[in-house]
């Protein structure tokens, strides 16, 4: 869990980091491990409550204040960090700030 993916450290005019997630590159490294990639966008309060998958997922916060709940532990990954989820592991995802938020996720193919 954590730091495959790929994200770039951009600085802003205040001199304060933000992390920036280079889609392409998470793109790249999750297809050389056999995952497909997507961008997921929810409004505001959006909750995904207790879903299962067949297959491995991976996830990642592009932007926003989002929460992944895994098998009952509470995760809330800075932006460009990713959390791994096995299959058949009951997960959910709630977007807790109050702005939209937007994360990447993606498959194992073919397992």
């Amino acid at each position: 869990m954590g730091g495959e993916g790929s994200a770039s450290q951009l600085v802003e005019n205040n001199g304060r980091s933000i992390c920036m997630v280079d889609v392409n590159s998470v793109w790249s490294n999750w297809r050389s491990r056999g995952f497909s990639c997507d961008i997921w966008t929810d409004p505001p309060g959006q909750t995904w409550e207790d879903y299962t998958h067949t297959a491995d997922e991976a996830v990642m916060t592009m932007d926003g204040d989002v929460e992944f709940e895994i098998n009952g532990k509470v995760l809330r990954p800075p932006v460009g960090e990713e959390v791994f989820i096995p299959a058949g592991v009951v997960h959910s995802v709630r977007n807790r700030g109050k702005t939209t938020s937007r994360w990447v996720y993606g498959y194992k193919i073919g397992r």
